[in-house]
């Protein structure tokens, strides 16, 4: 038994060091150039990063929110100083930029890049990204109004076997949105 625990200590041990070892020369290695250059036509091809467009401007109210409530005597000077501040902090979300493109690098080959870029930069691709969200929304409502349709033939139909089976014994379902009936008293 305590050569078994051992051993496992021992494997999961090799399993660390080596997941280490991997991943240090994964880290290590350099992207090239043209790869992160892929990676940025693709990603402004996509538009994933406008999203995050929002965010100091966002980040900037809150605080002059906070700040004013806290000091409405103050309000033009929290105003201006905040925004003074986001304009200067705006030039990071750059940094932003470079992280995105970094990432979808080292998930995507140089190849898968250009081929994403190409199907997305095509009518098709840019319908789909214009249209998508909204196909998407549809499909959710409609497998909503499925489930629900299912849902309700699966308790018929289960339910009316049941009542030949267990007749009287068995208790009815509580409707929707109900709390559950009581369990009958023994």
């Amino acid at each position: 038994m305590i050569r078994i625990a051992g051993l496992g200590r021992a494997a999961a041990a090799s399993i660390l060091f080596s997941g280490l070892v991997f991943g240090s020369a994964v880290r290590a290695q350099e992207i090239s150039e043209e790869h992160i250059a892929a990676a940025k036509q693709a990603i402004a091809t996509l538009g994933v990063t406008e999203r995050f467009d929002a965010i100091l401007p966002g980040l900037a109210e809150r605080l002059k929110a906070q700040l004013i409530q806290a000091s409405p005597n103050v309000q033009d000077a929290i105003s201006q100083t905040v925004d003074e501040t986001a304009l200067a902090l705006a030039p990071r979300r750059a940094d932003l930029e470079r992280e995105a493109a970094a990432t979808y690098a080292k998930t995507f080959s140089i190849d898968e890049l250009k081929a994403i870029s190409a199907f997305y930069n095509s009518e098709a691709g840019k319908k789909l990204l214009k249209d998508g969200p909204i196909a998407t929304r549809e499909l959710l409502k409609a497998a909503d109004i499925w489930a629900s349709g299912i849902n309700r033939d699966l308790s018929e139909k289960s339910m009316a076997e049941l009542q030949k089976v267990a007749g009287a014994d068995l208790a009815p379902l509580p409707a929707e949105g109900a709390a559950p009936a009581e369990a009958p008293k023994p």
